[in-house]
């Protein structure tokens, strides 16, 4: 059951932080290529597609011998819902499960891929979303999150972590996720949910210029320290 798991890596061309995102060169390649290599090399995927309203990304698609599927120009705007892409790329692709694998996390790695795959099928999720856990204390509208303001001040190794959402993965039964749209109108967040924790690595998103500076950064003392 739940045997057929496809890789769905979104590329919308437009961007409003950071111009043409997915295209961007980092460490002198696109941004996107990332994704498409990590999927691959995780080697747990029936099918990985690149899933974009630009022709462009077709190419980089066959270069790297995966699938491309060209979805609606309305879904490429930037005001596009996450769930009505999710929900337009079901209803043309066969499979079990989808894995929304984000060009945004380049850094991410296929181990730790099949570490969140093997998570998802053995915690019998409908949904999944990867975090980032932080120690740190934090507030909310002026009020404490996970410390209390009565007592001694909290060291930050107690503190029970905070789960800020990365978004370098995302998963879904298809079956669990197509039925709660076609009744509600939504479904990124459907069913038994569960949080995987990523490394430092993931938890970099490249939303702006100053994120793929960062990025290549990291890159370079990568490749300086071996």
């Amino acid at each position: 059951m739940y045997r057929k798991t496809i890789a769905m890596i979104p590329a919308r061309l437009g961007s409003e932080r950071l111009k043409q995102k997915n295209l961007a060169i980092l460490d002198g390649k696109p941004l996107i290529t990332y994704a498409i290599q990590a999927a691959k090399a995780s080697e747990v995927f029936s099918k990985i597609v690149v899933n974009s309203e630009a022709r462009v990304f077709e190419n980089i698609a066959n270069e790297y011998g995966v699938s491309f599927y060209h979805r609606p120009d309305v879904l490429g705007r930037s005001d596009a819902k996450s769930d009505a892409v999710v929900y337009d790329f079901l209803k043309k692709h066969s499979c079990d499960i989808l894995a929304w694998v984000n060009p945004t996390s380049p850094l991410q790695s296929p181990e730790e891929i099949r570490r969140i795959i093997m998570h998802f099928k053995q915690c019998n999720l409908d949904t999944l979303i990867t975090v980032e856990n932080k120690q740190v204390h934090c507030v909310f509208n002026g009020k404490p999150v996970n410390f209390s303001l009565k007592g001694q001040f909290e060291r930050t190794q107690d503190l029970k972590p905070i789960q800020s959402f990365v978004y370098s993965m995302m998963m879904w039964k298809k079956a669990i996720f197509v039925k709660h749209y076609e009744k509600y109108g939504f479904a990124l967040l459907c069913g038994k949910i569960g949080y995987f924790p990523v490394c430092k690595e993931s938890s970099i998103i490249i939303k702006t210029k100053e994120d793929l500076q960062m990025a290549e950064a990291y890159l370079l003392f990568k490749k300086n320290k071996l």
